[in-house]
């Protein structure tokens, strides 16, 4: 069963949770969420434990305990749900095209028809 726990000190580590939640059960995998860009943690994380019965009594005994000086939240981790939205995209070079240079000279005053 994979757990949610949420609102954690930016300070945790994978290892201090595989620590807390070992007490329950049989631990498989901690994943900690990082932002992609900084590396640094967003709070929350995954804990995937073996048994079914040893999760739940992880979430009973540790939603709103205190963790590294935070109350954190652990509750059953909800699929992810599939967005209509499209992801991605976008991108390419805007400012290195003709049609965009041409425009953006035309912004700046540039006139074509006067000689240099």
């Amino acid at each position: 069963m994979t757990i949610y726990v949420g609102n954690l000190n930016f300070q945790a580590r994978e290892e201090q949770l595989t620590e807390l939640f070992s007490q329950f059960g049989e631990v498989q995998s901690v994943k900690l969420i990082k932002d992609n860009f900084t590396g640094k943690s967003k709070g929350f994380a995954f804990v995937e434990m073996a048994d079914e019965n040893s999760a739940n009594e992880a979430i009973e005994s540790l939603n709103e305990s205190e963790f590294l000086e935070r109350t954190i939240v652990v509750n059953k981790a909800k699929p992810k749900e599939k967005s209509d939205r499209p992801r991605g995209g976008g991108g390419g070079n805007r400012y290195n095209n003709d049609r965009n240079n041409d425009r953006n000279n035309d912004r700046k005053g540039f006139n074509k028809n006067y000689n240099y």
